[in-house]
């Protein structure tokens, strides 16, 4: 099992990143998708969460309107959209898969980092 996030970096207040979370090893479409985030000292907390065929999104109120969550199940990926980026969302990113049915198995990507700066 893996999940693989990329697409963060560094980026102006006010600017954008798309994290992108490459799934194997599992069955995606019967997985809901989340993105966590964690910044330095702080605990990790919920961003977005997608339903397992993506009907239904879930957004943390700070990010409400800034952040969108998708996914596509044919390439086992799902994806966050950035939008107008604040100091305060720099953190690492992570992605997380649940199952929906089944043993209500979970698993964690590594992170990616997300700076934002000027």
């Amino acid at each position: 099992v893996q999940l693989t996030e990329s697409g963060g970096g560094l980026v102006q207040p006010g600017g954008s990143l798309r994290l992108s979370c490459a799934a194997a090893g599992f069955t995606f479409n019967t997985y809901e998708m989340n993105w966590y985030r964690q910044a330095q000292g702080k605990e990790r907390e919920l961003v977005a969460a997608i339903s397992s065929v993506g009907e239904i999104t879930h957004y943390a109120d700070s990010v409400k309107g800034r952040f969108t969550i998708s996914r596509d199940n044919a390439k086992k990926t799902v994806y966050l959209q950035m939008n107008s980026l604040k100091r305060e969302d720099t953190a690492v990113y992570y992605c997380k898969a649940d199952e929906v049915t089944g043993r209500g198995r979970k698993y964690w990507g590594q992170g990616t980092q997300v700076t934002v700066s000027s």
